[in-house]
């Protein structure tokens, strides 16, 4: 198949991506900013992002994926050519490329990111669901009939899936996880301490002393924003038991939505999770005590797989390099004229 194997994990919050024969190549946050008037892209990546609340009027700056889907086509696919373009350069033949997906997403959702990836000038794009390419990226055997529970805790979506023999036994997507995790505290600071922050502060107070239980002892750190009374700019110091309280209901129904899918696995598969325990890849995975957590609410040993951040994408280069599994999972690459007709 001429062209280049590209995997691409195109997250709420950041895009990874991965080529055959070099590894992953890119890692950067998903967001453009391009002039309000005239339309034209100014900026993608980390360089986009840095303008996030301080762009002025005449630039906008956009975050295009929303809870693990396209909300934004046109700036999702100027980021995804401008990345392409960036890897390939000049090369003579368009590459294949494999882009993951949420459990359970719709078929148009499914038919919008196959129509990204080839209007970014792809020869052949295929699908296929994150738990599978996180486990993989995580270091797991799921080709023998064994259960494993894998949490892939992202930006925009948290996926719980048991997978046993390459296939999705049983899967469960909900639209809460690192970016909801931001919004709790947004709220808190806005409601208990009458300061106005945004989502990149929220997000390094999240990373500095968020946690899953109360720390003991506990550690503080001073933040910055705008008075919400006086609008005026001030700083608070805030510790870590209060972000836990801020975080903690969020937190609670990530480990209720690990439990249903439990409830819901079938009997020998739920003996294999006892034995292997439950693995956590994402983002989110990163946050303090999350593992203890999940532990104490199933009573499962679970564990953080390693660089939980990359699982997605070193999954991909592990089945772009097994095209068998694809073909055996129902994951085909399909060409332009092919998905024009796509259903499944």
């Amino acid at each position: 198949m001429p062209g280049a194997n590209i995997g691409v994990d195109l997250g709420t919050t950041s895009v990874v991506i991965y080529v055959q024969g070099k590894g992953i190549v890119l890692n950067e946050p998903t967001a453009a900013a391009y002039l309000e008037k005239s339309g034209k892209v100014l900026a993608v990546g980390r360089k986009a992002f840095t303008m996030v609340g301080r762009a002025p009027s005449s630039i906008k700056v956009v975050l295009p994926m929303k809870d693990g889907t396209v909300a934004d086509f046109t700036v999702t696919l100027n980021i995804v050519r401008t990345y392409l373009q960036r890897i390939c350069g000049n090369m003579v033949f368009k590459p294949n490329v494999v882009i993951c997906l949420p459990s359970g997403v719709t078929n148009l959702e499914k038919r919008t990111i196959l129509d990204l990836a080839i209007s970014s000038r792809a020869g052949k794009a295929c699908l296929i669901d994150e738990p599978l390419a996180s486990a993989l990226g995580a270091g797991i055997d799921i080709s023998r009939p064994n259960g494993t529970m894998v949490v892939d805790i992202g930006g925009g979506t948290t996926d719980v899936a048991v997978l046993t023999m390459g296939s999705i036994s049983i899967s469960r997507s909900v639209k809460l996880a690192g970016n909801a995790l931001d919004e709790a505290i947004i709220r808190y600071f806005s409601r208990e301490r009458a300061l106005i922050v945004g989502e990149k502060t929220a997000e390094k107070v999240k990373r500095k002393i968020g946690c899953s239980f109360m720390r003991e002892p506990e550690i503080a750190i001073s933040v910055k924003g705008k008075n919400y009374i006086t609008g005026m700019p001030t700083r608070v110091e805030v510790n870590s038991t209060e972000i836990y309280l801020a975080i903690r209901e969020r937190l609670e129904n990530i480990c209720d939505t690990i439990i249903s899918v439990l409830e819901s696995t079938p009997p020998e598969l739920s003996a294999d999770i006892a034995d292997n325990g439950i693995v956590l890849t994402g983002g989110g995975a990163l946050l303090s005590g999350l593992d203890r957590l999940i532990e104490s609410k199933t009573g499962i040993k679970t564990y953080v797989a390693d660089e939980p951040l990359l699982c997605v994408a070193k999954g991909i280069g592990k089945v772009m390099n097994n095209r068998k599994f694809l073909e055996r999972s129902g994951y085909m690459f399909k060409t332009a004229e092919e998905i024009k007709g796509y259903s499944d």
